[in-house]
C-alpha cells in the first residue's frame, strides 16, 4: 500500500518544465527571511537594560549587561553568516555549480581511477568530499572570526590557531575515513534493492547509529579531547552512590578537557543501554561545588530514568524512515534533475542532495515539534533532580552555568520556540519553585578569589 502511494506521488511530481529550481530558491529565501525576522526579535531582547525580575537577586547589573552584549555580538555574527551563506547558496544554484563539479569529478574518475573503482559510487563519494572540502575552506574566515575575535573578546576561546587548524584537518580525515564505507553502503543499498530501498536504507542507518553510539566514546571522542578518570574522592563516591541508587549502569566516570578549547561547561552520558559512561567537563568541576555537579548529573540521570534518550531515538528513527520513503519518490524525477542542469544522468547522490533542498521547509516544522518535546523532557529531568532533594543545588548550578556561559537570560517567545531545545533559565527556576535570597554570582566570585589566592600560594 505504501509502495503504491509512493509510486503515484512520484508520477504526479515528475512534470516536464516544473520549476523546481525556482521553488527551491523560494524555499531558501523564505527560510532565510523567517530566521532573520526571528533573530531581529531576539536582538530587541538583547537590547534590554533591565534584568528579568526572576534574576534580580541572582545576577548583578554588570553581568547582565555583559551577557546582553555577548548576545548582541552573536546575533550580529549570525546575521552576517546567514547572509554570506545564503548568497553563496543562491550563486551555486544560479550558476549550475553542482552539475559542473559533478562533471569535473567524473572526468577525474574516468582518467585516473582504476577500472574496478570507477563508476557512480566512486564519483559520488569524491563529489561529496570535494564539496565538503570547499565548504570547509569557505567557512574558515567565519570560523576564525567566531573563535579568535568574538569568543576571545568575551573570554571563552582557549584554542590556539594550531589546535583550531588541527581540528579542521582531523574533521576532514574523519569524514573521509567514516564517509567512504558509510556512503558506499548507502549508495549500494539503493542500487541493489529497487524501489523499496527506503526500508533497507533505514535499517542500515539504524545499525550505523548503534555502532556510532558504541565507538564514539572509545575511538572518536579521544581524537579531539583527553578523557581521564574522575579522581577518587567525595564527588566520585557520591556520583557512584547516586548511580547505584537509580540502577544506572555506570561503566566509567571521566573528566574531559573541554577547557583547552572553551570556558563553556557541560556534562553528558553516552554508551549502550547496559554500559554507560558519564563525562564531566573540567570547566564544570572548576565552576561548581560538588553538590551542584551532583545536581547536574542527577538531571542527566533523570533523562535516562525516564527513557528520554530512547524516546528521542524512536522519534528520530521514525523521521528518518519517512524521510527516506519520500526520497524514493524523487530518485527518478527527471524534471527535478533537469531543473538543476543534470540532463544526461540522474545520480543517486545528486538526487538525495536535491531532495534535501526540496524537503527542507518540513525540517523547520520538525525542529519546532522536537523543541516542544525536548523542553518537556528538560522540565521532567529538573523535577527528577528536585524529587531527589537537589532543588537548591540544581537552581544554583543552572544560574552559575548561565552566568559563566553568558547565556541569554531572557528570550523572545517566537525565537525561543524555534531555536531553543531547552527552556530559558527563568522558566526552569519558576518550575523548580526557586526563590533565592543570596546572589549565586557572589559565591562564584568568592570561589574565583579563593582559587586565585591558592594559585598565588602555589
Amino acid at each position: 500500500m505504501i509502495h503504491e502511494f509512493l509510486q503515484r506521488l512520484a508520477f504526479l511530481l515528475d512534470r516536464p518544465l516544473f520549476p523546481w529550481k525556482k521553488l527551491v530558491i523560494a524555499f531558501s529565501l523564505g527560510q532565510f527571511t523567517l530566521e532573520n525576522w526571528l533573530l531581529s526579535r531576539q536582538y530587541g531582547v538583547y537590547q534590554r537594560t533591565v534584568r528579568p525580575k526572576a534574576l534580580e537577586k541572582e545576577v548583578d547589573q554588570a553581568t547582565f549587561d555583559k551577557s546582553q552584549a555577548y548576545g548582541r555580538a552573536k546575533a550580529k555574527f549570525q546575521f552576517v553568516s546567514s547572509v554570506i551563506n545564503e548568497i553563496t547558496k543562491l550563486a551555486i544554484i544560479h550558476f549550475d555549480v553542482w552539475p559542473k563539479v559533478w562533471a569535473f569529478v567524473g572526468l577525474g574518475v574516468a582518467q585516473y581511477s582504476p577500472t574496478r573503482f570507477s563508476g557512480e559510487i566512486t564519483q559520488s563519494l569524491l563529489y561529496f568530499f570535494v564539496f565538503g572540502f570547499i565548504d570547509t575552506i569557505l567557512e574558515l574566515p567565519l570560523s576564525y572570526y567566531q573563535n579568535f575575535v568574538l569568543e576571545e573578546r568575551f573570554g571563552f576561546n582557549k584554542m590556539t590557531v594550531k589546535l583550531w587548524l588541527t581540528d579542521k584537518v582531523k574533521g576532514q580525515l574523519l569524514t573521509i575515513a567514516l564517509g567512504t564505507p558509510i556512503g558506499a553502503g548507502f549508495l549500494a543499498i539503493i542500487q541493489k534493492t529497487g524501489q523499496n530501498f527506503f526500508f533497507y536504507l533505514w535499517l542500515f542507518v539504524f545499525g550505523i547509529s548503534l555502532i556510532g553510539v558504541t565507538i564514539y566514546p572509545i575511538l572518536i571522542l579521544p581524537i579531539f579531547n583527553k578523557l581521564t578518570p574522575l579522581e577518587p574522592g567525595s564527588l566520585k563516591d557520591a556520583v557512584e552512590a547516586l548511580a547505584k541508587k537509580l540502577n544506572f549502569p555506570l561503566g566509567a566516570l571521566h573528566v574531559i578537557d573541554g577547557s583547552k578549547r572553551s570556558n563553556h561547561s557541560n556534562a553528558f552520558f553516552t554508551g549502550l543501554p547496559w554500559k554507560k559512561k558519564i563525562v564531566i567537563f573540567d570547566t564544570l568541576l572548576e565552576q561548581s561545588t560538588e553538590g551542584e555537579v551532583e545536581a547536574v548529573l542527577a538531571h542527566e540521570l533523570g533523562h535516562w530514568s525516564m527513557s528520554h534518550t530512547t524516546k528521542l531515538i524512536m522519534i528520530t528513527q521514525f523521521h528518518i524512515f519517512y524521510f527516506f520513503a519520500f526520497f524514493s519518490v524523487f530518485t527518478k524525477n527527471k524534471s527535478l534533475f533537469e531543473s538543476f542542469g543534470f540532463h544526461d544522468d540522474m545520480p543517486i547522490m545528486i538526487g538525495f542532495m536535491l531532495f534535501n533542498e526540496v524537503f527542507g521547509p518540513s525540517d523547520s516544522v520538525v525542529k519546532l515539534m522536537m523543541n516542544v518535546i525536548t523542553r518537556k523532557f528538560e522540565f521532567q529531568a529538573d523535577k527528577f533532580a528536585l524529587d531527589l532533594g537537589y532543588k537548591t543545588e540544581l537552581a544554583q548550578a543552572l544560574i552559575k552555568l548561565q552566568i559563566k556561559n553568558l547565556s541569554s537570560m531572557d528570550a523572545d517567545y517566537f525565537y525561543s520556540s524555534y531555536h531553543h531545545s531547552h527552556p530559558i533559565l527563568t522558566e526552569r527556576l519558576k518550575a523548580l519553585g526557586w526563590k533565592g535570597e543570596t546572589k549565586v554570582e557572589s559565591k562564584i566570585k568568592d570561589s574565583e578569589k579563593a582559587t586565585e589566592a591558592g594559585d598565588r600560594e602555589l
